[in-house]
């Protein structure tokens, strides 16, 4: 088997969202094989051209009409294309950075809001109510609960214990190498990663609500995904509070016990 593929298919994050782990990063490994090598073309680069995409189908989705919808759609899901191929070049390059890691997600939380904002911006000149606008803003706030509580949780264990995020590393690394599926591994194999990959649409994290967003454009009915965004992420966003308060609460005890 052809080795640069290999290799590309090795830098695919294990732990992928749902519509990322068999659509849009196998894509971004495609067009890796033919840009990897391109010298002048960084993964930073490839960041800034993800974000330029993704801000010209906000453009797309305000300007309103299904034509302008369906083109959104398709820069969304290019958009998200990129933003698995600038991890995937940097890490067959050898060459990641957290400065790097902080502008992709950093242009990742700015393009969740612009995209529902602009989306609760083109239902709202549909129905002439505020609602949609409520529901995206809902949504918005909740899902960047999600983010603050895991960045809260993380400085808070950290001065308690300054090894936790090694731990947590060591425990991702672990959890990585189990998965028996990719290259390399039987067509059974990859049906029953396939499968079991399927169970990550009910986590509604950034890959499921773009394959929403994308496929609420299309069908231009955006009332409904609203509610599901909205709903979804003040579930989870109140939700992961709650389990990262209480782990905190356990890890605590277990301190003092010991």
């Amino acid at each position: 088997m052809n080795k640069k593929l290999i290799r590309l298919w090795a830098t695919k994050t294990k732990d992928d969202e749902w519509w990322s782990s068999f659509v849009t990063s196998p894509l971004a490994i495609a067009l890796n094989y033919v840009v990897v090598d391109i010298k002048w073309l960084t993964p930073n680069l490839i960041t800034f051209f993800s974000f330029m995409t993704a801000l010209i189908s906000a453009v797309f989705i305000i300007s309103g009409g299904m034509v302008n919808f369906v083109i959104a759609a398709i820069l969304i899901q290019f958009s998200h294309v990129l933003d698995c191929m600038d991890g995937q070049m940097a890490r067959y390059r050898q060459s990641t950075s957290p400065s790097g890691a902080y502008y992709d997600n950093l242009t990742d939380q700015i393009q969740v809001t612009l995209w529902f904002g602009s989306v609760g911006y083109a239902a709202y000149t549909q129905s002439h109510s505020v609602l949609p606008v409520f529901l995206a803003f809902l949504g918005v706030a909740f899902y960047s609960l999600r983010g603050y509580v895991k960045y809260v949780t993380l400085y808070t264990e950290m001065s308690r214990d300054n090894q936790y995020l090694e731990k947590q590393s060591a425990e991702k690394a672990r959890l990585q190498k189990e998965e028996k599926a990719g290259l390399g591994f039987s067509v059974l194999a990859n049906l029953k990663w396939f499968v079991r990959e399927q169970y990550k649409i009910i986590s509604f994290d950034e890959g499921v609500f773009i394959f929403m967003l994308s496929l609420s454009l299309v069908l231009n009915e955006l009332m409904p995904m609203l509610w599901v965004f909205a709903t979804s992420q003040i579930f989870y966003g109140l939700m992961r509070s709650w389990q990262r308060g209480r782990q905190i609460s356990l890890n605590q005890k277990n301190k003092i016990e010991k």
